[in-house]
């Protein structure tokens, strides 16, 4: 049975029923098979799972798409009882910001002004306090991510371990269609031709990934990359397209690496990335 709660008051009282371990995911709503593929994770290593929904104002820009983004709650609580949620929080603005907008917000560093942070300038700000208003709210034992948003998985977890937040941060790997489009909200957003150029991203991810098991360096993979990615006559424009550490720090020579991409399909912006192995023939 899952239990459908909007309060702080009513959250508390049924997190003090749970006995044993507690997993939170949190989404914006709109869910689908990747949440689910979450919540099962959560499912099988937690004693007690915990959904929540919350459309968080803090890290959408003014130009952004808050207001249109898809609200789905009834369809939402189907996904989470079909995937064993015990409980899921649906809280409203005011009640998750009953001051308005907190004054004090969790600076994410350095690395929340690039990539994502550097399109989306405070992005991770917004994000980062809201995941830890959440993360105290629900005393959650482990929390679960997906690797699509793998920015925003490596600085939940290095928020978590600077500021001493007990609890463990688990990546789930990315779920894509058939087809390799990763699934994302967003994507409902797009026209049937516009979910054709979406392909590009991870088309180049893919060209990458295929260029570093052939021995390729990091220069090889970038441009395998770029060249699958296409240019401006793909329809998709290009935002970022990097290589990094698996921290996000500067690229490796060797090792493992982590290849990311960013692009606007129409008015729609959507990320990818996915993991690889760089050891250049000699």
């Amino acid at each position: 049975m899952t239990e459908l709660v909007h309060t702080r008051a009513d959250l508390a009282e049924a997190r003090a029923a749970c006995t044993g371990t507690v997993g939170v995911v949190m989404t914006m709503g709109a869910l689908h098979e990747g949440h689910e593929t979450l919540l099962r994770e959560a499912r099988a290593r937690a004693d007690h799972v915990i959904v929540t929904i919350f459309v968080n104002p803090l890290q959408f820009g003014p130009n952004e798409d808050f207001d249109r983004y898809p609200r789905t709650l009834e369809a939402d609580l189907d996904v989470c009882r079909r995937a064993g949620a015990d409980l899921v929080f649906a809280p409203s603005v005011s009640e998750m910001y009953p001051g308005g907008e907190p004054a004090v917000r969790v600076n994410p560093g350095p690395l929340g002004e690039d990539l994502e942070g550097l399109s989306r300038p405070g992005f991770f700000h917004g994000v980062l306090t809201v995941v830890l208003k959440l993360l105290q709210l629900t005393r959650a034992d482990l929390t679960f991510f997906g690797e699509k948003d793998y920015q925003q998985l490596t600085l939940v977890r290095r928020m978590c371990r600077d500021l001493d937040v007990p609890v463990e941060v688990v990546g789930v790997p990315t779920v894509r269609e058939p087809d390799g489009l990763a699934l994302s909200s967003r994507n409902r957003y797009l026209s049937p031709a516009e979910r054709s150029m979406a392909l590009n991203l991870s088309r180049a991810l893919r060209a990458g990934a295929e260029a570093a098991s052939a021995g390729g360096d990091a220069a090889a993979v970038l441009t395998a990359a770029h060249v699958a990615f296409g240019g401006g006559e793909s329809g998709a424009r290009l935002d970022y397209l990097v290589l990094t550490d698996p921290d996000l720090e500067p690229g490796p020579v060797r090792g493992p690496a982590r290849l990311l991409v960013a692009a606007w399909v129409g008015n729609t912006r959507l990320i990818d990335n996915t993991p690889l192995w760089l050891d250049p023939a000699s």
